[in-house]
């Protein structure tokens, strides 16, 4: 079994949403065995930013899709969206 790393891109519900605590969130929310490699705030358009976040996780049937529910979860998350996948 390979790993896969994946780019995730969270759009907040508003421009006033904190995103350094959707940040933390992130943190706590994702399943054991995947790894946050890295995140970065991103201006979309007319002051909304999104929270672009990297992670590595094993390439097991599922784990995609829980981890994108467990994202969405996390309190200020509009909506959550695949940007890239790729196998390492």
């Amino acid at each position: 079994m390979g790993s896969v790393a994946v780019l995730f891109r969270l759009m907040p519900h508003g421009v006033d949403t904190d995103l350094k605590a959707v940040a933390s969130g992130v943190e706590a929310s994702v399943p054991g065995g995947v790894r946050i490699r890295g995140m970065q705030v991103k201006d979309v358009a007319f002051g909304i930013r999104s929270l672009l976040v990297s992670a590595v996780m094993d390439d097991a049937g599922g784990i995609l899709e829980s981890v994108e529910c467990a994202l969405a979860k996390v309190p200020g998350v509009e909506s959550v969206e695949v940007m890239e996948e790729g196998l390492l």
